[in-house]
């Protein structure tokens, strides 16, 4: 009989709202009637957010920045904006599964360029240089990424920008949701810190990830000013602006952005110290170590065969399931064998659910 399954395929911290941003949405309640706010959003957010990036030395005002129902709504509000049909767009793998479907409902036509466990996911200029064709019309990617944990440096970025820089038609979209999700003295460095003369350079964050506000629907796209200005158009045509009283909440955690985004790593510190002590301790399982994020992305391939075909893959994430655990399987992140493991998850539960883990995957050897 198959075990109750303990979940460590969600993709949020379970911890309550922060206690600054549910004082502001309540404040904002009781003021009065709420409110109607432009499309584009509360300004008073959009200029903290414009001026959070200009803290890191970017060049943002806040008329480039566009407050959305989520971060999804604001990368469907850019790839809507910029592809045509026929356009692709260039994915950096592994990644996260949902950009496919969002990617084709807005016309584009997805194409990966795997990057490789093997030298810990590092950006190559070169293949990224070499995958563009004329057909290319954005790149893509994640940082840190989801769900490798891995944070691109500034060298890394460089060598990504002195490509991209050659090519005035194509667009950078990255998505930097995870900012403030790192387990190190590393900065997570926004594309937005390099010079864009061509205005190029797209980025998308939200506030469920980094500052805890899971469930609360509040995202955020930036953008140059034309670019901008068209998706607020579309977001007041089909919709209107994310509440008042939310917008307040995420202005306020975004003025408590370090405090906010510290507690929730300091809470994360003892599962991160578990999960990766116990996989350690598992034969065959390899991971990158993750930096930031609150995932580690488990290579599981040595308990499939030689020759794997998709269907391997998929038949080891059903036999963890039927083991009581559920997992997010790689193969939707372009990499079959791995799983993705997030430790944003109680500490009795989350030992539990690798002990469960370790009794699925030993009870058949491992591959030297």
């Amino acid at each position: 009989m198959s075990l109750s399954p303990i979940s460590l395929a969600s993709g949020y911290v379970p911890f309550p709202a922060p206690a600054v941003a549910t004082e502001a949405a309540v404040a904002a309640v009781q003021a009065g009637p709420l409110p109607v706010l432009p499309a584009a959003g509360l300004p008073a957010l959009r200029e903290a957010l414009a001026g959070r990036f200009r803290q890191q030395g970017a060049t943002v005002e806040a008329g480039q920045v566009i407050v959305t129902p989520g971060a999804k709504p604001a990368l469907y509000a850019l790839l809507l904006a910029v592809l045509q049909p026929g356009d692709e767009v260039l994915l950096l793998t592994p990644n996260w599964f949902g950009f496919a479907e969002l990617v084709a409902r807005a016309g584009g036509t997805l194409r990966s360029l795997p990057l490789s466990a093997a030298d810990g996911y590092a950006l190559h200029p070169e293949a990224i240089a070499t995958a563009l064709t004329p057909r290319t019309r954005l790149l893509l990617y994640s940082n840190p990424n989801n769900p490798t944990g891995r944070l691109y440096t500034r060298a890394e970025l460089d060598g990504l920008v002195a490509v991209t820089r050659q090519h005035p038609g194509l667009l950078v979209l990255a998505d930097e949701i995870y900012d403030l999700m790192v387990f190190s003295d590393e900065r997570v460095p926004s594309l937005l810190e390099w010079p864009d003369p061509h205005g190029q350079h797209l980025v998308v964050n939200g506030f469920s990830k980094s500052l805890g506000l899971v469930g609360w629907g509040i995202g955020y796209l930036i953008a140059p000013p034309e670019l901008a200005r068209a998706c607020a158009a579309w977001q007041h045509a089909t919709g209107s602006a994310v509440p008042a009283p939310i917008q307040q909440a995420a202005l306020a955690a975004t003025l408590a952005a370090p405090a906010v985004a510290g507690e929730i790593l300091e809470r994360l510190a003892e599962t991160r110290e578990l999960m990766l002590q116990e996989l350690n301790s598992i034969p065959g399982v390899r991971y990158v170590l993750p930096t930031g994020t609150y995932y580690v992305f488990a290579d599981l391939t040595a308990y499939l065969s030689p020759n794997p075909a998709p269907a391997d893959a998929a038949a080891l994430v059903g036999r963890l399931r039927e083991g009581g655990v559920e997992v997010v399987d790689g193969s939707g992140c372009d990499a079959p064998g791995f799983v993705r493991l997030s430790y944003a998850v109680p500490a009795a539960d989350l030992r539990e659910a690798l002990g469960r883990l370790r009794a699925t995957l030993t009870g058949s050897a491992a591959r030297p």
